[in-house]
């Protein structure tokens, strides 16, 4: 099937992107949808600058669209991205957000599309384990939970990581993929990538116990 995947850059999104051409799908297109004011209702945030460079990573062509960040223009903003293209779905990274879910298929229904969701309603010990196994190479850019600290943002996501993740599950009930909001990811590295994306200046917010990673400057290596 000839689909486009919904790309942020995140760890989700690649290995749902992964997953989907191991399948045999054929993903000629990243579709980006860009948030103007840094929010969104429905999409990812930090750090969407750096979808050219995964576009010319991953050898994809890129599709953006600009969103104020509220969730009618979000749709609306999908909508506009998805109707130029020639395909028969959509892959996303979805895993377990209702939300997510029911507005991505709404946006889908309306154009015909199918839903490819390769994570969805999949046990979140058995993404984080699918990840690292898949050698997806993903670092945390953005941290907004209990346990995670400071020292967290920049840090790559390894077997050591998730079980440490998994510990600040047991005590502070978070999910070990950042599902509920906990943290974002930015990838750098996998078996889809054409090389890697290398971060030369990047600048840290942090603020009342959460903060984000905002890369400022990244090269292909």
């Amino acid at each position: 099937m000839r689909l486009a995947a919904l790309y942020s850059g995140g760890k989700d999104s690649t290995l749902a992107l992964y997953l989907a051409q191991q399948m045999g799908h054929d993903v000629p297109y990243l579709v980006s949808i860009q948030p103007k004011g840094g929010e969104s209702w429905i999409f990812h945030v930090p750090n969407m600058t750096m979808a050219p460079f995964m576009a010319v990573l991953l050898g994809k062509e890129l599709v953006t669209a600009e969103t104020s960040g509220s969730e009618e223009d979000d749709m609306r903003s999908l909508t506009e991205a998805l109707s130029s293209l020639d395909v028969e779905g959509v892959v996303t990274g979805a895993v377990w957000s209702d939300y997510q879910w029911d507005r991505m298929n709404i946006v889908c229904g309306e154009l015909g599309l199918k839903v490819i969701a390769p994570l969805w309603r999949k046990d979140q010990d058995k993404v984080l384990d699918e990840l690292l196994e898949a050698g997806i190479k993903a670092v945390m850019v953005g941290c907004y939970a209990e346990g995670l600290d400071e020292s967290w943002l920049g840090k790559e996501i390894t077997y050591e990581t998730a079980a440490e993740l998994r510990e600040l599950r047991d005590r502070y009930g978070i999910s070990v993929i950042g599902e509920g909001g906990e943290y974002e990811s930015l990838t750098l590295d996998s078996p889809m990538h054409r090389g890697i994306l290398h971060i030369i200046e990047y600048e840290i917010e942090w603020k009342r116990g959460s903060g984000t990673l905002t890369v400022k400057k990244a090269e292909i290596v």
